[in-house]
């Protein structure tokens, strides 16, 4: 690579780091918030919270390292052109397509970076998520056995303790199974008791009372039956917890391309979703060295003006924006019909393409130099 192309690189790259350092740690913070108060208010411990956020950090650098990319070119190529380095570039005949190749490469280096992350570190990752939420929904005392409020740990189903002893006894217990509408269940104990076994978490319920309501042929029936100990099957509970945890995201790319039987009842979806899912992967580390471009392309318009190159900014801004607008739109039809998955690569396909044409504009003579061309002619 020749000395030139090293140097707009390597002027890129530190720009590059610099910015994904910010937008990283902006988005992730977001994200972090709110899953720090979900977590806390399910009752678990800081090194949890810790954990989880740390498996959101590779999917939160994902998304934001084309951002990154973008800013850096654009930052880094005002910088240049305000230094008259892009200006001298220029007068020793170097075309805006020439100028374009370290940007292009340092967009293909980002490309690399956003497919590692997608293709391998995010989906480790999220299933490594989804296993701890699995761990955690076992851990019913603390999913959803918290004294003094109503719970909902399933539809259908109500629960509520006025107290949890310093012993692990569940004061003054009341639960609702109303999850059959034909046969509902209300069950009330002064005391109960979460004993772990290895077909999974039972409630024990101490000096109580069962109330059974069922519906047959327009007619409901009441039974009451009191008793000194019952056990009731929680385990159902918490794994309805952790399947709803599983998405087709925790699951390599190669798999999803050529999905399973096992894989699509796994996940409760279908063939076409999990190829819009891996189509979407493939089409993501595209929109890096488009981003790259963008902001490179845009601000070689136009020539020297006192004020700067904003009105290049604000174009290569809206560019982006508009790149992003139709990746959106994509993936919104995509949701609707799986079937659509090759609207993913439009996006990279129209930035591309606007990338082009901009150099190709730049890269013209402009009319005060054609007209002198013409009257010399003359």
């Amino acid at each position: 690579m020749p000395r030139i192309d090293r140097y707009i690189l390597s002027q890129f790259l530190t720009l590059f780091g610099f910015f994904a350092l910010v937008l990283v740690s902006v988005y992730w913070i977001n994200r972090a918030v709110s899953l720090f108060e979900q977590l806390i208010s399910d009752g678990q411990t800081a090194l949890v919270v810790l954990e989880f956020t740390a498996l959101t950090l590779p999917l939160v650098i994902s998304v934001v390292l084309p951002i990154a990319a973008f800013a850096a070119s654009a930052y880094g190529t005002n910088r240049l052109a305000s230094e008259s380095e892009l200006v001298a570039m220029q007068a020793a005949g170097m075309s805006p397509w020439r100028l374009a190749r370290p940007v292009l490469v340092f967009g293909v280096i980002v490309a690399v970076m956003v497919a590692i992350l997608v293709h391998s570190i995010v989906p480790m990752a999220r299933a490594r998520m989804a296993d701890r939420q699995a761990e955690i929904a076992q851990n019913v005392t603390a999913q959803f056995l918290r004294a003094g409020s109503f719970q909902y740990p399933a539809k259908g189903v109500t629960l509520y303790i006025r107290d949890i002893a310093r012993d692990g006894r569940l004061e003054d217990f009341f639960l609702e199974d109303a999850r059959d509408p034909n046969n509902q269940a209300t069950y009330t104990a002064t005391e109960a008791l979460v004993v772990k076994t290895d077909a999974g978490p039972r409630l024990v319920l101490l000096h109580g009372m069962a109330q059974n309501l069922r519906l047959s042929g327009g007619q409901q029936q009441l039974s009451i039956t009191r008793f000194d100990e019952l056990a009731y099957d929680i385990a159902a509970l918490a794994e309805a917890e952790s399947q709803r945890n599983r998405d087709l995201r925790a699951y390599s790319t190669a798999r999803l391309l050529r999905p399973d039987a096992e894989l699509l009842a796994i996940t409760g979806s279908t063939a076409d979703k999990a190829l819009a899912e891996a189509h979407e992967r493939l089409s993501k580390p595209l929109q890096a060295p488009v981003a790259a471009m963008l902001g490179f392309a845009m601000l070689l318009l136009g020539g020297f003006s006192r004020f700067g190159v904003w009105r290049q900014v604000v174009w290569a801004v809206v560019a982006l924006i508009f790149v992003q607008f139709l990746d959106t739109a994509a993936s919104n039809q995509v949701a609707q019909n799986a079937a659509r998955w090759p609207l993913m690569y439009v996006p990279s396909l129209v930035g591309g393409l606007i990338c082009a044409f901009v150099l190709w504009r730049a890269a013209r003579p402009r009319g005060p130099k054609l007209r002198a061309t013409k009257g010399d002619a003359q």
